[in-house]
């Protein structure tokens, strides 16, 4: 099978194990963390939900300067370019750090650099120009620092998602989506709803999340990490453009969930380490394939739960047998669940057409 993918991270700035456990140490050695601590939990491989928190509250004490969120949005790139993929969402929390001087656009500054960066792939990060934008979402301009470089490198599509944790305000999250929509010509395109789901309450991030919707910035929300059949309701009944993970539902929310025809975004991996689906073999993931319910395969973090987008794959294909063929397509479906425009779209569908020439299924 090709390893040629549409969606690769989809929440956070995925850190490599010895990169991470680097910068554990520098802020350990500034009395931040106690380092023996948080050095077990990133070396474990099953981690609970609880320690995976704990690792990504150590991602937030990391990510507080420019230079280390530089760095690790060029590793993280590299990371994925490496493994041919083709497309990638990477979303990221705007933080805001005094001390450092940092707030939440320079941070986002910040990412960009790590973007520009990147040499080993071209990187293409600005929207393209017939993207459909309704017409109260602004004026849109597009940057000529987008184009090819003409050096014949392989090239790798990047949109950012800036991401509302829940232990925000609701006038943090509307400062979120505001930077947002400051970004759309420098490749966000959408807002996604994530962080400890046992924390925050969902009508406290809905004037964000609707005024974002009005604006034509599409949504994803992570939903049903643990069961809460009110908020889960909530969500489905806002009609983001995908969820993600989808674990904790009842038999009315998946009956919901399927005449919606809203995109799951799933990670098996992350789901069965941190016990929120006891064992591959019942993941919901197979109901879901089996129904021609629209599904994309995901890495969650990558870096958090020791995966990589071609075990996902490899995973959804050894433990549900599904064939090569299959598995191919199922990656080419996911091309019509991106947040980016009809032109990236285009491309992608053609890098997949051109893929499959050379394949033998």
């Amino acid at each position: 099978m090709s390893n040629v993918f549409p969606l690769g991270e989809l929440i956070g700035l995925s850190l490599a194990r010895n990169s991470l456990r680097e910068l554990a140490r520098e802020v350990g050695d500034k009395g931040l963390v106690c380092f023996p601590d948080v050095e077990h939990v990133i070396l474990k491989d099953d981690r609970s939900l609880t320690e995976v928190f704990k690792l990504f509250d150590l991602i937030h004490i990391i990510t507080t300067d420019h230079e280390t969120v530089t760095r690790i949005t060029k590793e993280v790139i590299e990371d994925f370019a490496a493994e041919n993929v083709a497309y990638l969402e990477l979303r990221t929390t705007p933080k805001k750090n005094v001390s450092k001087g940092m707030n939440k656009k320079s941070y986002m500054e910040a990412v960009l650099d790590g973007l520009r960066a990147v040499t080993s792939v071209e990187v293409d990060i600005f929207n393209e120009p017939n993207f459909d934008y309704p017409a109260n979402a602004g004026i849109y301009a597009r940057s000529n620092d987008g184009a090819s470089n003409g050096s014949g490198k392989r090239k790798i599509y990047v949109r950012l998602l800036l991401s509302i944790d829940r232990r925000e305000t609701t006038e943090a999250a509307m400062e979120t989506v505001k930077l947002a929509l400051e970004m759309r010509h420098l490749g966000v395109v959408g807002i996604d709803l994530s962080g400890n789901p046992v924390i925050g309450e969902w009508l406290t991030f809905l004037p964000a999340l609707e005024f974002a919707k009005e604006q034509g910035l599409l949504i994803t929300l992570h939903c049903g990490e643990v069961p809460n059949l009110v908020e889960i309701n909530a969500m489905l009944d806002f009609l983001p453009a995908r969820i993600g993970h989808a674990c904790c539902f009842g038999d009315e929310e998946w009956a919901k969930l399927k005449s919606l025809k809203i995109p799951v975004e799933i990670c098996l991996t992350s789901n069965i380490r941190t016990e929120t689906i006891s064992s591959v073999d019942i993941h919901h993931f197979a109901d879901l394939y089996i129904s021609g319910h629209p599904i994309v395969l995901c890495t969650d973090d990558s870096g958090v739960f020791s995966t990589s987008i071609s075990g996902e794959y490899s995973l959804a294909s050894s433990s549900f047998g599904i064939q090569k063929r299959e598995m191919f397509q199922l990656a080419r479906n996911a091309v019509n669940f991106i947040f980016a425009g009809n032109k990236v779209k285009q491309e992608l569908e053609q890098i997949f057409d051109l893929a499959a020439k050379s394949l033998e299924f």
